[in-house]
């Protein structure tokens, strides 16, 4: 019998790791490209802030764009560029973690389209606009069956309204990130809505570039707890910023 219990929380620990490797996480990011032209913000140079060439755009193709980033990190793999059926989407990719089963689908969407990119993105932290990927003979879910699911791009809710399908279509628990300018103040009321947990969000003025999202999704991974999560986010923003970590600090928030 000592052998037996000798063995058996080992037996334990090995399977709670070999599930924890094993297991399939999703996220779905969204961007709404800079654009000089339709969004209400301080204008960039014209070629990073041009919102119908996902190539340059700040937000995307420039050095701290989500697909530049990710597709430069040793963490992720570029595994599938996509074709979308929707016209405002004007690219999607598919990663893959190297580490895990975590899966990121990301949409470029046109920047003259802002305010439909933040509806879609709603909608989804309610659990709806379900996206079927495949890929390597299986299907991965996206969309409201994303567990994270995350803005990044102009707070166009300081301009607009938005009107959407905001009511959750179950209590499945789901995760937001939104780098945006002062996000807490203007998506509070819509996530009241959509029941999804506000994981890291902003409290200011910020660059919404995808240092701070990929160190943040990085612990949401390996399942770490929300202050953590957050101080990932903190300590990206200061260290690529250098705006100071208390500061860093103050800009994001979880939690409501």
């Amino acid at each position: 019998m000592k052998y037996v219990f000798t063995i058996l929380p080992l037996f334990i620990l090995l399977f709670g790791f070999t599930s924890l490797k094993d297991e399939v996480k999703t996220v779905h990011i969204f961007v709404a490209l800079c654009d000089n032209e339709n969004q209400g913000i301080v204008p960039v140079p014209s070629r990073l802030g041009n919102g119908q060439d996902a190539k340059n755009n700040l937000y995307w193709g420039a050095l701290y764009g989500v697909k530049t980033h990710f597709k430069n990190s040793k963490d992720w793999a570029l595994v599938k560029v996509l074709e979308s059926d929707n016209p405002r989407i004007l690219e999607r990719l598919l990663f893959k973690h190297n580490a895990s089963n975590t899966y990121i689908l990301a949409d470029a969407y046109d920047g003259k389209y802002i305010k439909q990119t933040t509806i879609d993105f709603l909608e989804a932290t309610a659990g709806r606009n379900q996206v079927a990927i495949s890929y390597n003979n299986s299907s991965f879910n996206f969309g409201g069956e994303s567990g994270l699911l995350a803005y990044v791009g102009h707070d166009g809710l300081m301009e607009f309204n938005v009107e959407g399908n905001f009511s959750p279509v179950n209590e499945t628990a789901r995760d937001a990130i939104v780098l945006a300018c002062i996000s807490k103040d203007y998506f509070k009321p819509y996530f009241e809505q959509t029941k999804v947990n506000p994981l890291v969000w902003t409290t200011g003025l910020m660059a919404p570039e995808a240092y701070t999202l990929k160190s943040a999704v990085d612990g949401w991974i390996v399942n770490e707890a929300d202050k953590d999560i957050l101080e990932r986010a903190a300590q990206a923003y200061h260290k690529y910023q250098k705006c100071g970590i208390k500061g860093a600090r103050r800009l994001f928030a979880t939690g409501f």
